[in-house]
């Protein structure tokens, strides 16, 4: 599927990109899945980890007005540490012909083969991978740098897991009013508080997919009913 913002989309098709590229590929899908189905009928998700796709995707709800609201209202939203960046893809997906006019389909899905085989080698990227794989079979790449110094990187990019790392937090906030904030959330496990150590805490869910939901919901939040109160930090924990 190709992306070109159309002035009047006529399909639900949703291109997404800037994606963090360390989010597994299920996990992705599946926040997507949960992320996208407050503004409709999630068809389909599509995303590849191979080197032409990596750090973009594809959404298909079930009517364009959806869609467009969905690109408005999550422009730019934090993803994973990255800021999301969304526009009507080109083309229809085989989720949306399937559903809007399903006679369609067999045409619709050997055009598209079609046109992904002309251009499988056309592209830049594909272009770009194939020369530096000839330099390299002849003896003429670049020679390899020196290693790079390994850099910490800060909490709001540290890769997806379970485990959510809480900052931030008030002096007297309780363990009780945190499972309270986070089990209304998915596959909650357990909120963790380190002894001695005021204003952080750990909370575990079952998988990436669920803190995911979670972080997203509750970062910067203020913990109390005051605008004086400090907001939440909710970062992944580091691995």
């Amino acid at each position: 599927m190709a992306v070109d913002e159309p002035a009047k989309p006529t399909h639900a098709v949703i291109y997404l990109s800037n994606l963090n590229e360390r989010v597994r590929i299920p996990h992705l899908k599946e926040t997507l899945t949960r992320l996208f189905r407050n503004y409709g009928k999630v068809l389909d998700v599509t995303a590849h980890k191979n080197m032409r796709m990596r750090g973009q995707a594809f959404v298909t709800l079930d009517h364009p007005a959806k869609a467009a609201k969905a690109i408005r209202e999550l422009q730019r939203l934090p993803l994973y540490g990255k800021a999301l960046q969304l526009t009507f893809a080109r083309n229809e997906s085989d989720a949306f012909v399937k559903k809007t006019r399903p006679a369609d389909l067999d045409a619709h899905k050997a055009e598209r083969l079609a046109h992904k085989k002309a251009t499988r080698y056309t592209n830049p990227v594909a272009l770009r991978f194939k020369a530096k794989h000839a330099a390299q079979a002849t003896g003429t790449a670049e020679v390899t740098a020196a290693p790079r110094r390994v850099i910490q990187l800060p909490d709001e990019y540290q890769a997806p897991n379970k485990i959510l790392f809480l900052q931030n937090l008030p002096d007297d906030a309780s363990k009780d009013a945190l499972e309270l904030m986070f089990k209304s959330y998915p596959e909650f496990v357990e909120v963790r508080v380190i002894s001695g150590r005021k204003g952080i805490a750990f909370v575990e869910y079952t998988d990436e997919a669920s803190s995911a939901v979670a972080k997203e919901a509750l970062h910067n939040m203020r913990f109390g009913d005051s605008e004086d109160s400090p907001k939440m930090k909710v970062t992944f924990a580091r691995s």
